[in-house]
């Protein structure tokens, strides 16, 4: 965990060598170290034996390592994409395949693909997704039940077009999947009562809604006409109503957890989404505020330390703003990576977090 001004910057070779000595994946793509003694360049986060200082020299990239007559390590590959980005690649081929076919390929066609061992695959697959292929073809099926619900002729015709081999085990999980019964999803959340409210905080229009269960969703933006429009785009034949006296009470508690994010939202949340993006939500409401994490280090949190692309994901799917606080991730080098309410929200909301904590 990272506040917002010790983030590594790896600029003089004390800090390069430091990173070295720990290894640090965080300084992989940010420079290269050479060996004398074995005429080899490395990433900083080689695992191969440690090198003695006195052999040790720094370059800004492959090139330059090369040109100075080193050939790259062949244990980390330093010339070649980071083992993330080459196991992503695989495991990216694999789900292409997944979403493509009918029926769930077996786990050996998967691993022909990816181009992987049968049991690599698997343990691969399950750390770069944070799902297993099994529950990643009931996802991308679920995917496609909710792409056909609204123009199908039936709930039954979706179900079965987008791969289910009986209704019946689709609604078993449908609410989790889709986030309300399928004959809702289809009708545009008929039936469904969301009560709402617009208003302004320091961060500009900000809209508030709550089904029965608790707030469902807090949406930041420029004009309040537009976050009521996103609404209706979500839920067009749901009941939307304005909040009573009560409700007004829930939206002057976000707007002020929006100006002061120290003092506590004791408000109850109707979060949903699947399994693994409920999971990444939670890790990010345990992250205090004033303080960071990277991609990185949340998908390690989860326990799903390959999945950072799929932990992003989740991120971006965060549909309750600052109560669910997406904007505490930030790029492994620090910098403010997209955000869906804009970054420079994002900024004022971390400054805002620093500067309550700094008085405390």
């Amino acid at each position: 965990m990272n506040t917002l001004t010790d983030l590594p910057v790896f600029t003089t070779d004390d800090e390069r060598w430091a990173a070295v000595q720990a290894r640090d994946g965080r300084a992989d793509g940010v420079f290269w170290y050479s060996v004398a003694s074995t005429g080899v360049y490395c990433r900083p986060s080689c695992p191969s034996r440690p090198a003695k200082r006195q052999n040790v020299r720094f370059h800004a990239s492959c090139a330059d390592a090369e040109a100075a007559g080193f050939r790259p390590c062949k244990r980390c590959k330093p010339n070649e994409a980071p083992l993330a980005e080459r196991q992503a690649a695989a495991i990216g081929r694999a789900c292409r395949l997944i979403e493509a076919s009918e029926t769930l390929p077996t786990l050996d066609e998967l691993a022909e693909v990816a181009e992987l061992s049968r049991f690599y695959f698997h343990r691969i697959f399950k750390a770069v997704t944070g799902l297993t292929p099994k529950d990643y073809a009931a996802a991308n099926r679920a995917r496609r039940v909710t792409d056909a619900l609204p123009a199908s002729e039936s709930v039954t015709a979706a179900i079965y077009d987008a791969g289910f081999n009986s209704s019946g085990r689709f609604y078993a999980d449908a609410t989790g999947l889709i986030g309300m019964a399928p004959a809702k999803y289809r009708s545009g959340g008929r039936g469904e009562v969301i009560r709402f409210g617009v208003g302004q905080c320091s961060l500009g229009a900000i809209l508030v809604a709550a089904t029965d269960k608790g707030v469902c969703c807090i949406l930041l933006g420029d004009e309040a006409e537009a976050l009521v429009h996103d609404l209706q785009d979500r839920f067009p034949q749901a009941q939307l109503t304005g909040g009573e006296a009560d409700f007004e009470q829930w939206m002057a508690q976000v707007i002020g957890f929006v100006d002061l994010p120290m003092q506590p939202l004791n408000l109850p949340l109707d979060v949903r989404g699947t399994a693994f993006q409920l999971r990444v939500w939670q890790a990010l409401r345990d992250i205090p505020a004033g303080t960071t994490l990277s991609y990185t280090d949340l998908a390690e949190r989860i326990g799903s330390p390959k999945a950072v692309r799929a932990v992003a994901a989740a991120c971006a799917a965060n549909k309750i703003a600052v109560a669910i606080p997406c904007h505490r991730v930030v790029r492994n080098d620090g910098a403010l990576a997209g955000y869906r309410w804009g970054i420079e929200r994002k900024r004022s909301l971390l400054a805002l977090e620093q500067v309550a904590e700094s008085t405390k």
